[in-house]
């Protein structure tokens, strides 16, 4: 039996009448579909580490597509930092680039690039394709990128004197004796004795109801690592005063304390100097996850798309005044630029003096 494709959609956090519609949409058309299984859970970012959505994700084994209301990075991210991990899946439906663009900053990437966190995992043996509901509002779009990704896991068939053969004497979750790794004995014995015909080229008589998973619990505010980005600086844990940040058994950054996070406050996303820390539910699109922004067809700094830091000179001191905010709401004293932020400075290259230079001095000497 050919493996099937899980889709799950991610539901936005408004009761929004015209995503919800969008939504259900999606999840009718793909109801028919050959070889799609399809899960709704409740938005992936809100999701609890041990609730019963994120438990429901971890048991999905194979290639996997997420649709949800977050750019790609980050309902990639969000997902590996639950254990959720998978080699990227290529979509089609995305933010239209100038692929020309694209090459050049490609290849300017190559010529200096770091080594990033992600660099040193051992590779996943599946894909996960991340699907953004803001790129597109057809059904037909989504559903037909779909169709295509499930193309691709079909395997080939071989004919032999006239029968028809599997290639692969696995069935993709175990091993060849039909034993199922990392999932329940309700799955095994729906995988062992089908009852739909949902196998890829089946002919279907009845839609297959999808899983609907709930979950309680309000609206979550936390920092979202991209180790594709990442190269460990640990400027993030200086800088941020709130006990989030923590390290793993090799030193590596994480998220240790996410409800540690002040509402609101993206300031450590703004201090990064890899662009790799995100907070899906920013209002600013490139802290939020975006590479491009499809509004009115205007596209931000493409350089960002390969975490080239934000030329914004004001973004330091935009994260220490919102840093000392937060501070100050919660009883504390402010800081300034007095913590976290030395190594930032040691690094910048010292410059020539000039007249203007000579000018303060002189109205320094004069102590008015």
């Amino acid at each position: 039996m050919a493996k099937k494709l899980t889709v799950v959609l991610s539901q936005g956090q408004s009761q929004n009448p015209a995503k919800r519609n969008l939504e259900e949409e999606i999840v009718a058309r793909l109801l028919f579909e050959p070889g799609i299984e399809v899960t709704i859970v409740p938005h992936l970012y809100d999701l609890k580490p041990d609730g019963p959505g994120m438990l429901c994700l971890e048991g999905i084994s194979g290639n996997m597509v997420i649709i949800s209301w977050m750019f790609e990075r980050a309902a990639r991210w969000t997902l590996d930092r639950n254990g959720i991990h998978g080699k990227i899946g290529t979509s089609l439906l995305t933010y239209e680039v100038d692929e020309d663009e694209l090459d050049e900053l490609e290849d300017e990437e190559e010529k200096a690039e770091k080594q990033r966190v992600a660099d040193s995992r051992p590779p996943s043996n599946r894909y996960i394709y991340c699907l953004d509901l803001r790129v597109s509002n057809k059904v037909d779009e989504y559903v037909e990128e779909i169709q295509r990704i499930a193309a691709e896991q079909t395997p080939q068939v071989m004919q032999l004197g006239g029968l028809t053969l599997d290639p692969s004497p696995s069935n993709g979750n175990g091993n060849s004796n039909g034993e199922m790794f990392g999932v329940t004995p309700l799955q095994q014995l729906r995988h062992d004795h089908p009852t739909n015909d949902t196998y890829v080229g089946a002919n279907h008589e009845a839609p297959i109801e999808p899983i609907r998973i709930e979950e309680t619990g309000g609206r979550r505010w936390y920092p979202v690592i991209d180790y594709s980005r990442c190269t460990n600086c640990m400027e993030c844990i200086d800088f941020c005063l709130f006990g989030v940040y923590g390290v793993d058994g090799i030193d590596t950054i994480l998220v240790e304390q996410p409800d540690n996070c002040r509402k609101g406050c993206p300031a450590c996303s703004r201090v990064c100097p890899e662009n790799a820390i995100i907070f899906p539910q920013h209002k600013t699109p490139t802290i939020a996850g975006s590479d491009i922004v499809a509004e009115g067809g205007l596209k931000i700094d493409l350089s960002q798309l390969f975490g080239k830091p934000a030329e914004d000179p004001n973004a330091a001191d935009t994260a220490i005044r919102e840093r000392d905010e937060q501070l100050l709401l919660a009883g504390r004293d402010a800081v300034g630029a007095s913590v976290g932020m030395p190594k930032r400075q040691a690094d910048k290259p010292a410059e020539d003096r000039d007249e203007l230079d000579d000018l303060i001095d002189a109205v320094d000497e004069l102590d008015i």
